[in-house]
């Protein structure tokens, strides 16, 4: 098991960025959360079996179509446990 967090700059509010996350997230059996920053960029933790964590974080350095990611800092984490992933506020 992995736990990670990532911040993710570039055109990502606005494009389906979460939305598609979470769908993402769910179809890989992660557990964890996604949101936007005030300042555009878009924050995630993301939890589960190392394998899917990376194959997650991979598909977050390229968002959905409509996304242009020109950055992406990831650093791991302590597990927290938990289940299902969500938008936060």
């Amino acid at each position: 098991m992995q736990r990670v967090h990532l911040v993710v700059s570039g055109r990502v509010q606005g494009v389906f960025y979460r939305a598609t996350c979470v769908r993402e997230a769910e179809r890989r059996g992660l557990a964890g959360w996604v949101r936007n920053l005030p300042d555009g960029r878009v924050e995630a933790a993301i939890e589960g079996p190392e394998a899917e964590v990376e194959a997650m974080v991979a598909w977050c350095r390229q968002g959905p179509p409509a996304a242009r990611v020109d950055e992406m800092t990831v650093q791991d984490e302590p597990l927290a446990g938990g289940a299902g992933f969500v938008v936060r506020g």
